[in-house]
């Protein structure tokens, strides 16, 4: 029999704090954070590699966009295409935080549509749109596509923690009914006790990030021989490990669509395999170069 006072009720309020007449939102703050703590990460690895400042600079505001809207295009088109497809406010929707129809907000009653946010990211999308950011950064500033690459990865644990952050304050991709004594009774979704599956996965991110940085550190030692960033190997290990976990904690997660549930496995599991594939040739292909 389950005992409902033993798991963990969570209703956080959605919105962190106000300035003024904006609100923040404890989504968005937790993007803000997570891409604040990989700016910084980056930027040291810059440094401690002596690339130069003026090629830091623009490297931001490629992976803002190319993560953003990668993962916006990515949920729209993998999940809910009948949604965004079939119609031209669906398209407007997947291209601007709005949604047609009324809430009761002045906005809506004049001009038929309210603000809602990006409400729906897709994290292989996110994952695809940062890698094509990164070559069109690699275009303009010359560096090498794989140095790029393996430090980019070096800092991805920490934004993947910080999202995954992000969607357990929103009570969002939900774990399957268990007994398990740390299990969550989301509120806003209904009262079973659920895996919380946004948490296992910010904790393994978490991990990712302290493993890839003891890993360059001790490569940075003299006559090291471990991964040196530049040959891919830190680029392959994240994408493994990363889509390997995905791979794997889908079995604990709700399928966040319904035509997922006639799959042999489910999105999530389809789009993690070809990333796991790349990241273990990616690695693969660094040993041999290392061991030419």
């Amino acid at each position: 029999m389950i005992n409902l006072l033993s798991y963990i009720v969570w209703q956080p309020d959605l919105e962190a704090f106000h300035l003024g007449p904006i609100t923040v939102r404890w989504y968005g703050l937790m993007w803000i954070i997570g891409l604040a703590l990989a700016y910084l990460v980056v930027k040291h690895l810059y440094k401690d590699q002596k690339i130069k400042d003026e090629l830091f600079d623009p490297l931001f505001i490629y992976c803002f966009f190319g993560i953003l809207i990668g993962a916006r295009l990515g949920h729209c088109l993998f999940y809910q295409p009948q949604d965004f497809l079939t119609s031209w406010q669906g398209i407007v929707e997947m291209i601007l935080p709005i949604h047609f129809g009324h809430n009761g907000s002045w906005l809506s009653e004049t001009f038929g549509f309210y603000i809602t946010g990006y409400a729906g990211l897709a994290s292989h999308g996110g994952t695809l749109g940062l890698m094509i950011a990164l070559w069109l950064y690699v275009r303009k500033t010359k560096l090498s596509i794989w140095t790029v690459l393996d430090n980019i990865a070096i800092a991805t644990g920490t934004t993947a923690c910080f999202i995954r952050l992000g969607n357990l304050m929103n009570s969002e991709i939900i774990g399957k009914i268990t007994d398990v004594p740390w299990a969550f009774i989301f509120e806003r979704v209904d009262a079973a006790p659920r895996h919380p599956g946004q948490l296992y996965e910010a904790i393994a991110y978490a991990i990712l990030f302290v493993i890839m940085w003891i890993i360059y550190k001790n490569s940075q030692k003299p006559q090291a021989k471990g991964p040196q960033v530049g040959t891919g190997w830190y680029f392959g290990f994240c994408l493994t490990y990363i889509f390997t976990f995905r791979f794997f904690i889908e079995y604990t997660k709700e399928i966040q669509e319904a035509f997922e549930a006639s799959l042999p496995i489910d999105m999530g599991q389809i789009l993690s395999i070809p990333f796991i594939i790349l990241g273990v040739y990616c690695m693969v292909k660094a040993k041999k170069k290392a061991g030419a």
